[in-house]
């Protein structure tokens, strides 16, 4: 015999009646969307359903304020509401990325959802008889078109926060290596050739710079993240809604969430256009480059251990290989140079997807909150891990170190002031063609030992003469 069928219940909506789940407490325009949008396995962010469930139970106490909504409704829509932003009520949005550009039916599995919420807590059933309507009274004042990416950018906003505390973590691991490391005195490359000395802790003062350049645009991108284009309804007139609404959500967001968001100065670019969160994204792309900078560096320096650089020793965190035994990989730096790279291809999405707003309306706003969410998330979650699993443990080999420094060539820049361009060039071709070190190239050109010793000073090489 065959299970038996689950339990449906008939809902309705403008196109008519549809079953759902009986025990969803989602509603026809949520079912109707995943009958038609079965694309893909990349479910509406869950940060997205918890924003716009904050900007519901905004609304729905505004509404309360301004005379517009009955107050037990409202109170019992924002207790709801609170309760999904908390995250109680996840497997009611099941809803795919892939649907209307708008985020209507996102918005709409929001609504079904705090109506049935909120019916039920006041005594009434789920479904068709609820006594909340999702429409006219969840709804009330609002338009998926500015609700979606008041959302979005709440999302962010409140995404950027992990993000800003581990970007913090790491620059401030950095600056202590490069006053710890100050004196670590080490062959520069250039080319990945030698080149003139540097210290260890002037290397990593250069990364803690580059990630200071990215943090920097990153905190001064975020005040755009707050401005919202609730108050905009459906093409940013504001027709339908109370001229006070979009202010006052506005605010009790801001209070609430404790981010300065205000209503953005035009709510038609902020709804046909997304240009603050590709600027976000622009930030954020910046950082992926300079960490996969900062990253690749350390993976360099760490090679070997006895056939490459071998002049920081990484963390052994786990076996590097199945085959190879204590074989110990550049696992963290892989981890973070893979989410950069896929940082930069979220990159070019966002901006191919900001650029098609027709009109009044951008319509690839799901694709654009995905990108950028993804991004936040993965950033945080990877600069973190590098931060602690990688940058914490990093040891320098200064004995191998030295042997490098005292092998390079490219310390004869420090003869040129003495004997010229052409003749220390000649010395240090004849050092590497004959395996001579520098010293004893030198000498056999007839530098005197003394006066060699006292020129070529690694020392002395690592800043204005």
């Amino acid at each position: 015999m065959s299970p038996p069928a689950p339990a449906r219940r008939e809902e309705r909506d403008s196109f008519g009646p549809i079953d759902v789940p009986a025990d969803a407490l989602w509603g026809a325009q949520t079912e109707r969307s995943l009958r038609f949008f079965a694309i893909g396995t990349q479910r509406m962010p869950m940060a997205i359903v918890h924003a716009l469930a904050q900007v519901k139970r905004a609304a729905a106490l505004v509404n309360a304020e301004l005379g517009r909504l009955d107050a037990a409704k409202a109170d019992a829509i924002a207790r709801a509401a609170a309760e999904v932003a908390a995250g109680s009520f996840d497997e009611h949005f099941p809803l795919l990325v892939w649907q209307t550009g708008s985020g209507t039916q996102t918005n709409m599995n929001v609504n079904e959802v705090l109506a049935n919420l909120a019916s039920r807590a006041l005594g009434g059933e789920i479904g068709p008889g609820r006594l909340v309507h999702p429409n006219d009274e969840v709804n009330l004042g609002q338009s998926s078109n500015d609700v979606f990416p008041t959302a979005m950018h709440v999302a962010a906003a409140l995404q950027a926060r992990p993000l800003l505390d581990a970007v913090t973590r790491l620059r401030a691991l950095l600056h202590a290596r490069a006053e710890a490391w100050a004196g670590v005195v080490k062959v520069g490359r250039t080319h990945l050739q030698d080149a003139t000395p540097v210290t260890l802790g002037q290397e990593f003062s250069g990364y803690e710079a580059q990630l200071g350049l990215a943090d920097a645009a990153l905190r001064q991108a975020l005040p755009g993240v707050c401005a919202l284009a609730i108050g905009g309804t459906a093409v940013g007139t504001g027709f339908s809604t109370h001229p006070e609404f979009g202010r006052r959500v506005a605010q009790r967001l801001a209070q609430d969430l404790g981010e300065p968001f205000v209503v953005a100065r035009n709510a038609f670019a902020a709804m046909a256009g997304h240009e603050a969160l590709v600027l976000l994204h622009g930030t954020l792309k910046t950082l992926a480059v300079a960490l996969a900078k900062i990253a690749g560096d350390i993976r360099l320096m760490g090679s070997g251990p006895r056939a490459g650089f071998a002049e920081l020793r990484l963390p052994a965190n786990e076996p590097g290989s199945s085959m190879m035994p204590g074989k110990v990989n550049p696992t963290q730096v892989e981890a973070l140079t893979m989410v950069c790279a896929q940082v930069l291809g979220h990159d070019a999405a966002i901006g191919f997807a900001a650029s098609q707003g027709q009109l009044e309306l951008n319509v690839y706003k799901p694709l654009i909150a995905l990108d950028v969410l993804d991004s936040l998330r993965l950033l945080a979650d990877a600069t973190a891990s590098f931060a602690e699993h990688c940058v914490e443990g990093l040891q320098p080999d200064e004995a191998r170190m030295q042997a490098l420094l005292g092998r390079s060539l490219m310390r004869v820049t420090a003869l040129v002031p003495h004997l010229g361009y052409d003749r220390a060039a000649a010395i240090a071709h004849d050092a590497q063609a004959r395996g001579l070190t520098l010293r004893e190239a030198a000498l056999a050109a007839g530098v005197d030992g003394e006066h060699f010793d006292t020129w070529v000073d690694a020392r002395r090489m690592l800043g204005p003469a």
